[in-house]
């Protein structure tokens, strides 16, 4: 006789045969939206490179998003080397800038290194050798830089860019498009106005080391050092200092430093 729908057994019959079902939809779902999950992630980091340079404030369709993103230059950065390697160059290592996956790449060991505890300042255990930087021309003379960076902070990896004014020191914008921060504490790196302070903070003290700081609370009034301050995140302190860290790696010798170096030559 079939086991009763109130017993054990039927109870347990039901309930997998409920879960094998939801498993399938679930499972479904994510293959067929995979396509759709991508694209939004490419507009969604398109627009903030776009942020990040102050070519964009608000929403903006993904139309749009592309049009303006077209008057960037996408070039390779070799991080080994400190150079920036030309069209030719990234071709003959079948790399395209525009698509190259540096997150990717820093998990494959024939395409990245891993870094010893003094060198890891941003906690990221292993750096691509190479990445893409973003030039915006006027003419022929730079308007902007944007770079990406990321590093740890409290909960998870921070990725972002910051992008730079054509002395390529000077701070032009900062947006993160993924982190797993706390909401309303470390989160608060999405906050139009901690990022709106970052404008106009210069990266480099005169000797050319990076002097910018995220401090732990305000930049007190009058600060000598204020042109390299950041407030801090108030409750945050160890996205703070990720933050700080992340930029201090990425804009170092390590990183992006000797490629900007290049740029202003």
């Amino acid at each position: 006789m079939p086991a009763s729908r109130d017993s054990m057994q039927g109870i347990l019959v039901v309930s997998l045969a409920v879960c094998f079902a939801c498993s399938v939809v679930v499972s479904a779902a994510a293959v067929l939206l995979k396509p759709q999950r991508l694209a939004n992630a490419h507009v969604d980091r398109c627009e903030k490179i776009l942020q990040a340079a102050g070519l964009v404030a608000g929403p903006v369709s993904a139309a749009e998003v592309f049009t303006l993103f077209e008057r960037f230059e996408p070039r390779l950065a070799d991080l080994e080397t400190g150079r920036l390697l030309s069209v030719l160059e990234a071709k003959d290592l079948g790399i395209d800038p525009a698509t190259f996956d540096q997150r990717r790449a820093a998990k494959d060991p024939a395409m990245s290194k891993a870094l010893t505890p003094t060198e890891d300042l941003a906690s990221i255990s292993r750096r691509a050798r190479y990445s893409t930087v973003y030039i915006l021309r006027d003419g022929n003379a730079i308007s902007k830089v944007v770079i990406p960076v990321h590093g740890y902070g409290l909960w998870s990896i921070l990725y972002g860019f910051v992008a730079l004014e054509p002395d390529l020191n000077t701070v032009s914008g900062i947006t993160f498009f993924e982190h797993g921060e706390t909401a309303g504490l470390g989160g608060e790196v999405d906050n139009p106005a901690w990022k709106a302070q970052w404008q106009g903070k210069r990266l480099y003290a005169a000797d050319g080391a990076v002097a910018l700081q995220v401090l732990k609370g305000a930049v007190p009034a009058g600060s000598p050092k204020a042109s390299h301050q950041i407030d801090g995140l108030s409750g945050a302190t160890l996205t703070s200092r990720g933050v700080e860290n992340l930029i201090r790696y990425w804009l170092g010798s390590a990183g992006f430093g000797p490629i900007l170096q290049e740029l202003r030559g």
